[in-house]
C-alpha cells in the first residue's frame, strides 16, 4: 500500500496525476503518442496519449483486435479553484478569491492544511508554455469561533464566497499573490489553472490499521487500480484500455472530459493504425465492454438509515456494482451478469448498490461516455465513507479486491 499512499499524496491535481501516471507508464515500456501526429501502432505494444495534460488514455495491443476492454475513471476531485489576479485585503490580511470546483463538503475544508497546486501558463521564447506548480507554503480557511456563531453546532451553512476564502499573507498588498507567482514562472506569466487542495497526509486508522484516510480517494483510487491492472494484465486478443478523464466533478462536458470524443477518437485511430476498415471498427465496438469505475457509498455506521434496505455495501466486502432505475449508472442485467460471472470465476467478492428511492442519485462518467461510444457498460466502484469530503475513508481490503477484479476483467477474451 505504500505506492497508493505516495501517489495519493503527490497527485494533488489532475495535472500532477497525469504527470505521475506518465512516469509509471514510461518505466513500464509504454510509448507516448501525440494527438497532433498520425498514430503509428504495432501489435504487442503499449501506448498512451494525453489531452490537456489532465486526461490520459493508455492501451496495450496483442496479436488481434477482437474488441476493446475499457476501464474508465476520472482524475479530478472536489476542491476550490483560484481566481487569478488581485487578492482581497481585509483586517490586515490578504485573502485568495476562490470558487467551488465540484460538489464538495465545504465545512470539511475549514482549519485544514491546504496548498495551491496546478499549472502556470505564459509566454517563453515566442511560445505558450505551462509548468506544474505546487506551493511551498500551506494555507488555511479559518472557521468562525463558536463564541461568534453560537448555533454552529446546530446549523452551519458555509458560503463559498464569504466563508471559504483562505488566508494568503499578513499583508495589505493586493498584488502580492500575482507577483509571487510571476517569480516562480520562467517566462511571462499570463494565466494559471490553480486549485486550493487539501494537504492532509494520508494515514492509516482502525485497531488493525485496516482503514486508509486521505484526500482525493474519489476517484484517484480507481485511476491507480486501473493503471496497475493495465500494466499487469495480459491479453493477446483484445485491446486493453484505461481512460482517465478529467472534469467529471463538474459535468464532464469538456474537451478532456468523458463527454468529449477523446475516447472515441483514440479507439478509431487505433483501428486505423492497424489498417482496418470502418466497418471493422464498428463490429469491434460491438464486441467491446466498458467498466466505469468510480467509488460508491458504503453504508455509514452512524447513519445506516440513509441507505436503502437492499443496500449491502459494507466496507471490506469487495466490488460494488451500481444500479439505478433512471440510468444514472449504465449497469443493466446483461452487463451486470457479465461482470458477476467474471468475478465469481475468480472468487472475487461483490455486492450490489441501489440508492434510496426518495433520495437523488449522483451520476458518473459511464453514462456520459456511452452517449458517444455505444458499447455494453457497467458502473462499479469501491465502497467508501465521507465522499466529497476534504478527507475520505476506505477499507484497504477493498482497494486490493477491486485491483484484482480489474486485472481479471482485462484478462478476459470475448
Amino acid at each position: 500500500m505504500n505506492d497508493i499512499l505516495n501517489l495519493l499524496n503527490k497527485s494533488k491535481t489532475p495535472y500532477h496525476l497525469v504527470s505521475e501516471v506518465k512516469a509509471i507508464l514510461n518505466q513500464n515500456g509504454f510509448i507516448e503518442l501525440n494527438e497532433k501526429i498520425p498514430f503509428k501502432i504495432s501489435k504487442n505494444k503499449k501506448y498512451y496519449v494525453t489531452r490537456n495534460d489532465s486526461a490520459l488514455i493508455a492501451f496495450t495491443t496483442g496479436d488481434e483486435i477482437n474488441g476493446y476492454n475499457i476501464i474508465a475513471s476520472h482524475t479530478d476531485s472536489p476542491c476550490f479553484k483560484v481566481k487569478f489576479g488581485k487578492t482581497s485585503v481585509t483586517a490586515g490580511t490578504t485573502k485568495l478569491p476562490v470558487e467551488q470546483y465540484g460538489g464538495g463538503l465545504r465545512y470539511s475544508w475549514l482549519d485544514r492544511p491546504l496548498k495551491l497546486c496546478g499549472r502556470l501558463c505564459g509566454e517563453k521564447d515566442g511560445k505558450i508554455v505551462s509548468t506544474l506548480y505546487e506551493s511551498e507554503s500551506n494555507f488555511v480557511i479559518p472557521s468562525v469561533a463558536i463564541h461568534m456563531r453560537r448555533n454552529a453546532n446546530d446549523s452551519l451553512s458555509v458560503n463559498p464566497q464569504v466563508d471559504c476564502q483562505p488566508l494568503y499573507a499578513l499583508s495589505n498588498d493586493a498584488d502580492k499573490f500575482a507577483n509571487d507567482l510571476r517569480e516562480k514562472f520562467d517566462g511571462n506569466l499570463l494565466d494559471c489553472d490553480l486549485f486550493l487542495v487539501c494537504d492532509q497526509q494520508p494515514f492509516y486508522c482502525g485497531a488493525n490499521n485496516e482503514f486508509l484516510c486521505s484526500p482525493r480517494v474519489d476517484n484517484l483510487t480507481s485511476c491507480f487500480s486501473s493503471l496497475f491492472a493495465l500494466i499487469n494484465a495480459k491479453n493477446e486478443q483484445m485491446v486493453n484500455v484505461i481512460y482517465l478523464a478529467d472534469n467529471e466533478e463538474v459535468g464532464s462536458r469538456t474537451k478532456q472530459g468523458a463527454g468529449s470524443k477523446f475516447l472515441y477518437d483514440t479507439l478509431y485511430r487505433i483501428n486505423n493504425g492497424f489498417s482496418l476498415s470502418e466497418e471493422c471498427f464498428y463490429t469491434t465496438l460491438a464486441n467491446s465492454f466498458m467498466v466505469s469505475c468510480d467509488n460508491a457509498h458504503a453504508v455509514h455506521p452512524n447513519h445506516p438509515e440513509l441507505s436503502d434496505m437492499t443496500d449491502s455495501v459494507l466496507l471490506g466486502k469487495g466490488v460494488v456494482i451500481k444500479h439505478h432505475g433512471n440510468q444514472n449508472y449504465t449497469t443493466d442485467a446483461i452487463s451486470s451478469a457479465t461482470l458477476k460471472n467474471i468475478l465469481a470465476r475468480n472468487n472475487i467478492p461483490y455486492c450490489d448498490f441501489y440508492m434510496r428511492a426518495d433520495m437523488p442519485c449522483g451520476g458518473t462518467l459511464g453514462a456520459i461516455s456511452s452517449s458517444n461510444l455505444s458499447i455494453s457498460s457497467i458502473d462499479i466502484g469501491m465502497g467508501q465513507l465521507a465522499m466529497h469530503s476534504a478527507v475520505e475513508t476506505f477499507a484497504i481490503k477493498d482497494y486490493e479486491i477491486i485491483s484484482q477484479a480489474l486485472t481479471c476483467f482485462l484478462n478476459e477474451n470475448k
